[in-house]
């Protein structure tokens, strides 16, 4: 073959779109489109990007379309139908694209926490709150720094803590977990949890509801999220230690809400012989994918799905 052209009208519309589908790496997608022009095109009218990232990300498949913002005052163009669909295709590789270079990017994850949503009890409060866990030192104003869910008599009781990310979108790759020492009995036991597991996903709720301290049982309850991603459950060691728990790959947290699953009891305290879970620290650490992209569930709250965010312009506002 001379030419990418020739080889397109070879393998025909069908079978090039087969060939495109074996691709894995998103870098190979990238080069393909610099074969040619014809190369592009087909590439970007077939949406071979969103393909390829709907495989690598099954998450995006909870958008249900995509909601461009504009700056105000921008002018309206009139255009063809044609000519809206080529640009709206021109559009969509192009987000699809840069997600899909943030989920293969090797850059470091930041820590993506801004602030505690609730948890599912707790012992003193707010002496041994939730908040306490996102302080690393474990050790505030001379005194330690941790959770401590209420006491109970089985050991199978779980308890649960929900954050709320600092942005709407991010690949999350990591949660970190320091279980909870106490110094206070002769054998320095461990507060940890037999097992730990991790749901991604969006509030139900209003944000001045979601956010509020009170009755934090009840927000931070199943039925008011959807959960786009749950992982599977992974023993957490009885260390005094900052625990890693890598998720099998990067997940896209839709809605920015995270919820940490504690299952399982070990440690009895000696005073009244129940079972508790304490917590000392925990971090969120992934890449924010703000201020260009976002979610918008204001239109499709109802609906199970939500809207992709894409924001051309963020230095405009």
């Amino acid at each position: 073959m001379e030419n990418g052209s020739d080889l397109l009208e070879w393998l025909g519309p069908d079978g090039s779109i087969r060939v495109f589908s074996y691709l894995e790496d998103p870098a190979d997608l990238v080069r393909a489109t610099a074969v040619s022009r014809s190369w592009r095109q087909f590439v970007i009218a077939n949406g071979l990007s969103k393909s390829l990232c709907t495989k690598l990300c099954p998450e995006v498949s909870y958008f249900s379309g995509i909601k461009e913002i504009t700056p105000p005052c921008t002018v309206q163009l009139d255009e063809s139908n044609s000519t809206t669909e080529c640009r709206n295709h021109e559009r969509d590789h192009k987000i699809y694209t840069c997600i899909n270079s943030f989920l293969v990017s090797t850059e470091g994850a930041t820590s993506c926490i801004s602030h505690c949503i609730g948890a599912s009890s707790t012992d003193h409060f707010p002496q041994e709150s939730i908040e306490n866990t996102l302080e690393s030192g474990g050790v505030v104003d001379w005194r330690p720094s941790y959770w401590s869910s209420v006491g109970e008599v089985s050991p199978a009781v779980p308890e649960s803590l929900m954050y709320r990310l600092n942005c709407d979108l991010a690949f999350v790759n990591e949660i970190m977990i320091r279980p909870f020492q106490e110094f206070f009995q002769n054998d320095d036991r461990i507060y940890s949890s037999k097992f730990v597991r991790f749901k991604l996903g969006h509030s139900k709720l209003p944000v001045t509801l979601a956010i509020s301290k009170l009755q934090q049982s009840h927000q931070i309850a199943d039925e008011n999220y959807v959960w786009t991603y749950i992982s599977p459950q992974y023993p957490m060691e009885q260390e005094n230690v900052l625990q890693s728990f890598k998720l099998p790959r990067p997940v896209l947290c839709i809605g920015g809400v995270v919820k940490v699953e504690l299952l399982g009891r070990v440690q009895k305290h000696d005073f009244n012989d129940l079972f508790y879970i304490c917590i000392c620290h925990v971090q969120v650490r992934g890449r924010p994918l703000s201020p260009f992209l976002g979610a918008d569930f204001c239109e499709t709250v109802h609906g199970g799905s939500a809207l992709l965010k894409y924001n051309p312009n963020p230095l405009a506002w």
